[in-house]
């Protein structure tokens, strides 16, 4: 089998939750014909039970997922052109964790700030996230800096039918050779 990263992207939808990764990610797999994952899907069932409690994970309890996640990105990086996958990717060490390896890769960060994710968690139903944990989130992000040249900052403020165009714009760019 041959290698065929070189050709293929990934762009990792990253943010706290709330900002609309899974939205904005499946939007845009509809319209770009990418395939999508939900890193949540990959979380170990003890990840799930913590947060379904009401406790945040900690840097160890993120190690296995992780470590799932990479390998899922390479696996789908090899044979798809575009590929998307939501994983808050809160920390730096994080994002490098999701790098290692994996040519290609970038990230969407889908930005908005604390009281506009609040609203928006009080009404979301049927997810394992507390609205509460929003405080941790928050503490525990590290916003990208310059120097992550493959992060792309991308306003939840507008609707989401344009937060998903904006996204497909920035997307495309990257895929074409050009910077958003």
């Amino acid at each position: 089998m041959s290698d065929t990263q070189t050709q293929n992207y990934t762009f990792v939808f990253m943010g706290v939750s709330g900002s609309g990764k899974s939205a904005v990610a499946n939007g845009v797999a509809q319209k770009t014909n990418a395939v999508f994952l939900d890193g949540d899907f990959l979380h170990p069932r003890a990840n799930i039970q913590k947060m379904s409690s009401g406790h945040a994970l900690n840097d160890e309890d993120r190690q296995p997922w992780l470590a799932a996640l990479n390998d899922a990105i390479f696996a789908m990086q090899r044979t798809n052109p575009i590929s998307l996958v939501v994983c808050s990717a809160l920390k730096k060490s994080y994002r490098d964790r999701l790098r290692e390896g994996n040519k290609n890769l970038y990230f969407i960060y889908l930005k908005g700030d604390a009281e506009l994710i609040a609203e928006r968690l009080k009404v979301r139903k049927g997810h394992f996230f507390k609205p509460e944990m929003l405080i941790s989130q928050f503490q525990a992000l590290q916003e990208p800096t310059l120097e992550e040249q493959d992060v792309h900052v991308i306003d939840i403020r507008p609707s989401l039918d344009e937060v998903i165009e904006n996204t497909c714009t920035a997307i495309h760019q990257i895929v074409s050779g050009g910077n958003p």
